[in-house]
């Protein structure tokens, strides 16, 4: 005769109050959704006010062609300095504790290193007007050969400087021009391999204005910015904290 085995049923077995289970993940919290939130804000507030203050430069640049109207470009130009300073400030906050009011840190850096910044502006708006002139004299010369690259090494020096410099203003507000031009100098070229990118990404961003200006200007500027602005300060970090801070800036 076959006997059958007969399994008891199990009897589900319910969790007590007391008993904690694994809750699920949240893939996005209130932090995270409050840091994607102030990130974009910061962005887009950092383009409008960019772009406010450069806005003759900007209007120069959409409404006329700037073969025929470099002169005007020219005058204004440095008045582009103050504003990716003040950008730069922004980032500089918005970095070290993930929160910033742009709007009064933007304005509070542009006030605070509006001299300096449009010095600088001027000293390079007049290097690159010097170097295309000279590059425009010579090029259907033999000389031309030489003198070519030459200038074109200058301007490229001189816009990493700058670059360099730029970055460097807002942590270091107290560092005179001449030290902060000098040490820029050093940095750039030393870590060439980040300041290098820094500038390609700028001419990226000159190209996107050029070809579609409600993208670059209003979406990808503070980005693009944010970018160069970290590969430079990066850069210029470990020269800068050796050098000396005491001298008042002139």
């Amino acid at each position: 005769m076959a006997t059958t085995t007969v399994t008891p049923a199990r009897t589900p077995v319910r969790a007590s109050k007391g008993s904690t289970q694994p809750s699920r993940r949240r893939i996005f919290n209130h932090e995270m959704y409050e840091l994607a939130f102030g990130t974009v804000y910061t962005g887009l507030v950092t383009n409008v006010l960019v772009v406010l203050c450069a806005l003759p430069v900007v209007v120069l640049l959409l409404t006329t062609d700037p073969a025929a109207s470099w002169p005007a470009i020219a005058l204004v130009a440095p008045l582009c300095a103050p504003a990716l300073v003040a950008a730069f400030e922004v980032f500089r906050a918005f970095s070290a504790d993930g929160t910033v009011q742009p709007v009064r840190t933007f304005w509070r850096g542009y006030r605070t290193h509006w001299r300096r910044a449009a010095a600088l502006g001027a000293m390079t708006t007049g290097l690159h007007v010097v170097v295309a002139v000279d590059v425009r004299a010579v090029w259907a010369l033999p000389v031309g050969a030489v003198a070519i690259p030459f200038f074109v090494t200058l301007g490229v020096l001189g816009s990493l400087t700058a670059l360099v410099a730029a970055v460097a203003l807002p942590d270091h507000p107290t560092l005179r021009l001449r030290v902060l031009l000098r040490v820029a100098l050093f940095a750039g070229v030393r870590r060439w391999y980040l300041t290098a990118p820094s500038l390609l990404v700028l001419g990226m961003l000159l190209s996107l204005v050029a070809a579609q200006p409600a993208v670059g200007l209003g979406l990808a500027l503070a980005p693009l910015l944010f970018v160069a602005w970290g590969a430079a300060r990066h850069a210029l970090r470990s020269v800068l904290d050796a050098a000396p801070t005491a001298s008042p800036a002139h």
